[in-house]
């Protein structure tokens, strides 16, 4: 399976996964990102499309088992055909979740599985994984979006199949919690525990990063000042690096103990210096959003 992000987008896409896992999601992160989008084409209508005129953007196709004539032999030989042909770059794209997570999903939603209509949604779950395990084995790129918001699953999607098509590149910069693990797709990830605590002050405990007055005593700690200007100095050395490689993404994150000081303020901070030196930035606050119920409740479906 890929390992890293491409260099270039591939020219074809072809989407599939479990019902529930998040299929039609990526498929929607991709026509955004300015791919020529066909959800749910036939199968036998594939090779016509093919022989046609070559599009001018790529192409990401959608798959799955509710598609007219579908049948994972038939992909497979699809696949195979389109990896043989010079004049095609194919990327399979798996959109996966864990068993438990799709019965889930299922049950609050109240939706019928496509291979059991009739039936409890575990069963078709079931019958529908090992129908499409040896696609997924032939998958270039597998995304398990288990406990992954949509706007977690969009990153991913992004970091994977950006098309480079001359756009500058876009930089994420995200504070975190380490008490709840990594964030997923993290280009560079540092280390501020070492910084002084705002928690341990009564009056700043209850604020943020966000807070001048937290990002002032975050910084008044001495060894804020070396800290950021060594991370700005590298920062600044790999992002034309990155972009020159034809990279369009690059996320880093910041994470301290509980996510909501120390590490906010140093994507603050780093924001505005790289913001003022003309690139593309964007923050996310992974605990802010959780604290604060922005982050959507809902599911990749």
């Amino acid at each position: 399976m890929t390992d890293s992000t491409s260099d270039n987008a591939p020219s074809i896409v072809l989407v599939t996964g479990p019902s529930g896992a998040g299929r039609s999601t990526a498929i929607n992160v991709l026509e955004d990102l300015g791919y020529e989008v066909i959800d749910n084409l036939p199968l036998s209508l594939l090779p016509r499309l093919l022989d046609g005129p070559p599009p001018s953007r790529p192409l990401a196709l959608g798959l799955d088992v509710r598609n007219r004539d579908f049948g994972v032999d038939a992909l497979i030989e699809i696949i195979d055909q389109l990896a043989a042909d010079p004049d095609h770059d194919p990327q399979v794209l798996y959109v996966d979740a864990d068993e438990e997570e799709l019965v889930r999903r299922y049950s609050e939603t109240r939706r019928r599985h496509p291979l059991a209509p009739a039936g409890p949604p575990l069963s078709g779950i079931a019958k529908e994984r090992d129908l499409l395990m040896p696609v997924r084995t032939r998958a270039d790129v597998l995304i398990n979006t288990t406990g992954l918001t949509p706007h977690d699953l969009r990153a991913e999607i992004d970091h994977w199949f950006a098309t480079g098509d001359g756009r500058q590149l876009g930089v994420t910069l995200q504070s975190f919690s380490y008490k709840r693990g990594l964030p997923r797709g993290m280009d560079i990830v540092m280390d501020c525990r070492f910084l002084r605590n705002p928690h341990w002050e009564a009056d700043l405990r209850s604020a943020d990063g966000r807070d001048q007055a937290v990002a002032d005593y975050v910084a008044a700690d001495p060894r804020f000042a070396p800290f950021t200007e060594r991370v700005k100095a590298l920062i600044d050395l790999l992002l034309p690096a990155h972009q020159e490689e034809g990279k369009s993404y690059l996320s880093i994150g910041f994470g301290c103990t509980g996510g909501q000081h120390r590490s906010v303020a140093m994507v603050e901070h780093m924001a505005s210096a790289l913001a003022q030196d003309g690139w593309q930035v964007s923050k996310r606050h992974r605990e802010m959003e959780r604290r604060d119920g922005q982050a959507s409740k809902g599911h990749p479906v």
